[in-house]
């Protein structure tokens, strides 16, 4: 099918074929047949690169501009909906009915909000998390919302993502009926039972643009799923070396998965000592730029230099330790063909899209908690395999699984290679996952009754597969202990959220974080500190997984727990009644003192080398805590615990910038974090007064900051900078930065 034919307006054609994009793949047009331009819910399964975006664009853009309607997109991380945002910009030149131009907004962060300002927007990209949060807080645009497109519809099946994913399309379905449901997969075992689920038709297709080649490296030699086989230059006595060797070699990008962070970091530097002489020199040269480039970005740690010298031999680690900064220029270098090697934990395979000629997955077992090393689902491994090969640059994508053993060769080509993905199963059933989703079924006024709340339920996956009296069980216990811990009270046959119970649902946080939070605000210990507030909230389930206490370090932190045991909201456990709650508390301390270090400004270079820590966790844990901290402050006031209201205010700020209390003025300043709030406090400018009189030439030539951000920050506090003192200054940078690129 033509993009001409398409029943889309014209606009739309335009755009599309200004980008060459003149006709549709084949799954493309099957979803068309199957009635998804004319309101037909779908889910369609294809592989990675079938084109299910510009089904998800087309459908968006019918709903946009000839129905009035809006969008909402889920993803399932953070990076997906910010790389969809930007697919979808593409159409932001087109004009609606009315005269003004299709909007696109994206919001991940901040549970805490309606965000009224999105109502503005005619298709909004936003994290699965977000939407129930929005949900939660009722926003009034999101009883607009005609279309509602599930991106990885089959992470339903992922313990952590799947529940909110399930709850927020059942919810989405309840409050706009007529809503059209557009669920986008890779291939899974029972498609049929999620499409009829969403009462919609499905599509399911092995078709890719490029022809994928799957099989098993044993020695030197691969054997491929169609019976064919060929031998690989067997240069050193690593498959994984000789199999990226040959690739690039051919002019092409291996992806190579391993099972953890740490394997894939060895992987990295065992390959980057074997593909300097297969580089050029110009490639070389700017390589060497795209190193200097993650040095520059934030402070240098030895994770951040083992990076940079292994992008110098075209290699580079992917991880969720990882800062953000230097996952994003890892990913745009990969994407641009400059890093010819990308070793990953397989968490990338549900992430952004960075497709390879070659996928080598050399370790098909992962670590499991409770099982040890456990062989991944097939699903899993189909995400992996299905990265192979780039749309437009390859003909041919290979994924290679690594065998030691012609057993283990016979194991991997069945259980694998030639295997169907596994069924997906909801994860909804389980009291910690589904308490919160109770809570905010009565606290946003979806439900007022026990029945009522059954018969939301009943609309999920869960109960379409195991049927709602499975379930009844589990909301029937979390109703009592909600009510017990009384966020929700009774009315004759009406069910109503309290203060609390209302509230709690709204800071989009488990309800036994909120009781622990409240039970701790009212037992206050003797001295209220900055530590035991740290660790108040390291003591509760929404931290997530705390730092881990290694053996060498226990005793230091059990000296750490006597040392503020009087200043602690939660009596530590005995350690020889129960070793490993003791354990877990000793690790929730390990939390509290890394973060009291990084707001005593101690170096990230500092807690990585101390605590063994990794940046990616290191934020996620700031992340956590600046949401908690909020959390415990909003519920402080609730509960009339005013005095530790000025200090868990002024956390929050801190721990989201990393400062000593004494930078707080400065680094509100746009542009200033806690390096440069540091450079400008011990320059003398203390204070937003003192930074206003300082002249721009004074603050130009402090490090770090130069002309540009020093008008900057001249115009932020009111300080007035004369026409010819910012030209003058401008013009010298400009000649600095022409001398340094001329040497």
């Amino acid at each position: 099918m033509k993009i001409l034919e398409l029943p889309v307006p014209e606009q739309v054609k335009e755009v599309l074929l200004q980008l060459g994009i003149s006709e549709l793949f084949p799954p493309q047009e099957d979803t068309i047949r199957a009635g998804v331009l004319e309101g037909k819910n779908i889910v369609l399964a294809s592989p990675t690169a079938s084109g299910k975006t510009l089904i998800a664009e087309l459908c968006s853009l019918k709903h946009v501009l000839e129905k009035n309607g809006k969008v909402i997109y889920l993803a399932p991380l953070r990076a997906l909906a910010s790389e969809k945002f930007e697919e979808f910009k593409k159409y932001t030149t087109i004009k609606k009915a009315d005269g003004r131009k299709v909007s696109v907004g994206v919001s991940t962060g901040d549970f805490d909000t309606a965000d009224n300002w999105l109502q503005r927007y005619d298709i909004i990209v936003t994290t699965n998390e977000k939407a129930d949060s929005l949900l939660r807080h009722r926003a009034k645009w999101m009883d607009d919302i005609s279309l509602v497109i599930a991106d990885e519809v089959h992470l339903l099946n992922d313990a952590g993502r799947g529940p909110t994913l399930e709850v927020v399309l059942a919810r989405l379905m309840q409050v706009n009926p007529d809503i059209q449901v557009l669920a986008l997969s890779a291939t899974i075992g029972n498609v049929d039972e999620i499409a009829s689920w969403l009462n919609a038709k499905f599509i399911v297709t092995e078709w890719r643009p490029v022809t994928l080649k799957e099989g098993i490296v044993l020695n030197d030699e691969i054997q491929y799923k169609d019976g064919g086989a060929r031998k690989i230059e067997k240069k050193t006595h690593i498959p994984t070396v000789n199999l990226v060797l040959n690739t690039i070699k051919s002019g092409g990008q291996a992806l190579v998965f391993a099972s953890t962070r740490k394997n894939s970091v060895s992987a990295a530097k065992t390959v980057a000592q074997h593909t300097g002489d297969a580089l050029s020199k110009p490639m070389k040269r700017t390589l060497e730029h795209e190193a200097e480039k993650i040095l520059s970005s934030g402070e240098r740690t030895q994770i951040s230099e083992n990076l940079a010298e292994f992008v110098r031999c075209g290699v580079a680690f992917h991880h969720a330790g990882l800062a953000g900064a230097h996952r994003k220029i890892i990913e745009d270098a990969f994407k641009e063909g400059k890093i010819k090697v990308l070793t990953a934990t397989p968490t990338l395979a549900f992430g952004v899209n960075l497709p390879a000629r070659m996928v080598i997955i050399q370790d098909y077992r992962r670590f499991e908690p409770g099982y040890g090393n456990y062989p991944i689902s097939v699903l899993d491994y189909k995400q992996m395999a299905g990265r192979a090969g780039r749309p437009k640059y390859d003909k041919v994508g290979e994924s290679v699984l690594i065998a030691k053993t012609s057993d283990e060769a016979d194991y991997l080509m069945e259980g694998y290679v030639m295997a169907k993905p596994e069924r997906i199963w909801s994860r909804l059933g389980v009291e910690k996952i589904i308490r919160g989703h109770v809570l905010a079924t009565v606290a946003s006024d979806f439900a007022h009754s026990e029945e009522g709340i059954y018969e939301f339920f009943s609309r999920t996956f869960y109960a379409y597969q195991y049927d709602v009296k499975a379930i009844k069980g589990i909301i029937g216990k979390i109703l009592k202990s909600l009510y017990e811990e009384e966020m929700i009270d009774l009315s004759g046959d009406n069910i109503y959220a309290t203060k609390f119970g209302k509230r709690t649902s709204d800071l989009y946080i488990d309800p036994l974080s909120a009781v622990v939070i409240r039970n701790a605000l009212k037992n206050e210990p003797a001295n209220i500190t900055d530590f035991g507030l740290l660790h108040l909230i390291s003591h509760t389930p929404d931290m997530g997984p705390v730092m881990r206490p290694y053996a060498r370090e226990c005793d230091v932190l059990a000296l750490q727990l006597e040392q503020h045991r009087d200043e602690l909201f939660v009596d530590p456990p005995n350690e020889w009644d129960d070793h490993l709650t003791y354990e877990q508390f000793l690790g929730e301390i390990k939390t509290a003192v890394v973060m009291k270090n990084w707001i005593e400004e101690i170096s990230e270079e500092k807690l990585i080398e101390q605590f063994n820590v990794q940046p990616g966790d290191l934020y996620r844990t700031i992340e956590n805590a600046k949401w908690l901290l909020h959390a415990t402050d909003e519920l402080a006031a609730l509960f009339g615990a005013k005095e530790i209201l000025p200090l868990t205010n002024e956390l929050v700020e801190r721990v989201s910038k990393g400062i000593k209390k004494e930078l707080l003025p400065i680094v509100h300043l746009e542009g200033i974090g806690r390096v440069r709030g540091r450079i400008i406090f011990h320059a003398g400018y203390r204070t937003i007064e003192d930074i206003k009189h300082a002249s721009i030439e004074e603050l130009a030539n402090l490090p770090t900051i130069g002309p540009r951000l020093a008008k900057k920050i001249k115009e932020q506090v009111g300080g007035f900078v004369k026409k010819d003192e910012w030209e003058k200054l401008d013009t010298e940078q400009e000649f600095k930065q022409k001398a340094l690129g001329d040497f």
